[in-house]
């Protein structure tokens, strides 16, 4: 492991912050322009699924439902294109994390570490910790604003739809679940710091773009397993009449619950009406169907909590960031360097 050792204190006055922010901006320039450009060509999308394109899907479904006795013609095309745009400005949305991950790992720390001038900073008297948390901050706000405006605006485009659209996205789907909410602002922060922290580790901009997106997945992955469980579920009791279980929302579990209240699996036989199925509920003393779920009700507690935990994980990341940059550059580098040797 290489130590990089934080040249000695000139003496020289410490370079100023507003000379720092300068010289980030310049810095990451090209990487701002894109970052804008993208945020507004979304965000431009977005408001053109909300407003115009969900109007005419709405006609299109209108005149839908007046040509079911037959009779008349209708133009499918402005369901299927809202349909369509609505799921690419749903990736878009989500992939956000991606994007920060993929560019802090590439670029925030490595390449700089990789190519000595993060090491030319320093001797500008501009210190290691105040450098990280100058390249951290900086970055920081466009994404947190960027990433915050499309998540809110893709909120509002999905709730346009609702109750007026019959193909329209139900709250609890998961790419819409999870581009509407902080949850996913939060993530791009996340994903930030995760960049930055390889690129402090690995010093080579191949290997810290493939870490963090790496490790940014996986948080993703796990904060999706884990959503489920982060709120107490709502059971909801329904008649073997039925076909499934009843209650909309984000499932947990679902089965058969008996006579003396226990929950057993279903075997999916179909409703009692059925004669192989009553005789199949009579063996298994099964008297009706159980649904522990999340109803809409519980959004924004799952998306609130996800997202202070989350918020959580990156401020452990960031502490994490600056202790390996301490070490790496403290008194004590050369000494392990030398050692290492």
């Amino acid at each position: 492991m290489t130590a990089l050792v934080a040249p000695p204190v000139t003496g020289r006055p410490a370079g100023s912050p507003p000379q720092l922010l300068r010289w980030l901006i310049r810095l990451h320039r090209p990487a701002l322009l894109v970052w804008t450009v993208f945020v507004l060509v979304l965000a431009g999308l977005l408001l053109w699924v909300g407003g115009p394109l969900t109007d005419a899907a709405v006609e299109g479904w209108k005149q839908y439902h007046a040509c079911e006795s037959g009779g008349c013609a209708y133009d499918p095309s402005a369901v299927g294109r809202y349909k369509d745009w609505y799921t690419y400005t749903t990736f878009a949305v989500v992939g956000v994390p991606v994007l920060i991950a993929a560019w802090s790992g590439a670029t925030l720390t490595s390449r700089e570490l990789e190519h000595g001038t993060a090491q030319l900073a320093w001797t500008q008297s501009v210190s290691p910790t105040r450098w990280l948390a100058a390249k951290l901050a900086v970055p920081a706000v466009p994404v947190a604003v960027g990433s915050g405006l499309l998540v809110g605006l893709h909120h509002w485009a999905w709730s346009t739809g609702q109750g007026r659209l019959d193909s329209a996205k139900s709250w609890y789907d998961f790419g819409t679940y999870a581009a509407n909410g902080p949850a996913t602002a939060a993530m791009a922060l996340a994903a930030l710091v995760i960049g930055a922290l390889f690129g402090l580790f690995k010093h080579n901009s191949l290997g810290s773009l493939v870490g963090s997106l790496s490790v940014t997945g996986f948080l993703w992955s796990i904060m999706a397993i884990a959503t489920p469980h982060l709120w107490p579920t709502v059971t909801k009791l329904s008649s073997l009449k039925n076909n499934v279980p009843q209650g909309s929302g984000i499932v947990v579990d679902q089965g058969l619950v008996t006579s003396t209240g226990a929950h057993i699996a279903n075997p999916q036989c179909g409703a009692i009406t059925n004669s192989g199925c009553q005789a199949l509920y009579a063996k298994l003393d099964a008297v009706g169907y159980y649904n522990d779920y999340h109803p809409q009700s519980h959004y924004w507690p799952l998306q609130l909590t996800a997202t202070a935990i989350i918020l959580t994980v990156t401020a452990l990341l960031t502490v994490a960031a600056f202790r390996l940059l301490k070490r790496r550059t403290g008194p004590s580098a050369p000494a392990r360097k030398a050692a290492a040797v």
